[in-house]
């Protein structure tokens, strides 16, 4: 009977070693349509005055963007200064985009349309967050070069910290 446990015990461990924790890895290189990689907020507390961060990667088989629009959800309030918008590649170098705001949309538009291959860093300074309810909803979505479509790219999802 101690030899079937001892058996069973390294058979887990052994499994438990060998199969790997990721089934699927999706290769974002390959897609065709920007997308949004990942968003965080700083700080991270219950503090009433954030800054909300938008990632956004254009992958190499991509065409170039031209404009991208965030739909700011009602339940935040903002400065809604165009100064508090700041663009930048994930390297931190700043990146020219004409800022401009129709409702509670901001739309980004560049001069330089953003080639394939790019990871953007939008930044949204003076956000002050909802303290009750659900946390704050972001939409997404750019205009590719050559096309006047509006093309949803994902959402960017906040928290509210307790």
């Amino acid at each position: 009977m101690k030899k079937v446990l001892a058996y069973i015990a390294l058979s887990t461990l052994a499994a438990a070693f060998l199969i790997p924790a990721k089934y699927v890895i999706a290769n974002e290189e390959n897609n065709s349509l920007p997308h949004v990689e990942g968003n965080y907020q700083f700080p991270q507390t219950r503090w009433s005055r954030v800054r909300h961060t938008l990632r956004v990667h254009v992958p190499k088989n991509s065409k170039d963007v031209s404009q991208l629009n965030i739909e700011v959800p009602s339940t935040v309030k903002w400065s809604n200064d165009t100064n508090d918008v700041v663009v930048n590649k994930e390297n931190g170098q700043k990146i020219n985009a004409s800022v401009s705001l129709n409702g509670n949309t901001i739309l980004l538009a560049f001069p330089e349309p953003v080639a394939p291959n790019t990871k953007l860093e939008i930044d949204i300074k003076n956000v002050k967050q909802p303290f009750l309810g659900n946390g704050p909803v972001y939409y997404l979505s750019v205009n590719l070069v050559g096309s006047d479509a509006k093309i949803p790219i994902g959402v960017a999802r906040f928290r509210v910290s307790l």
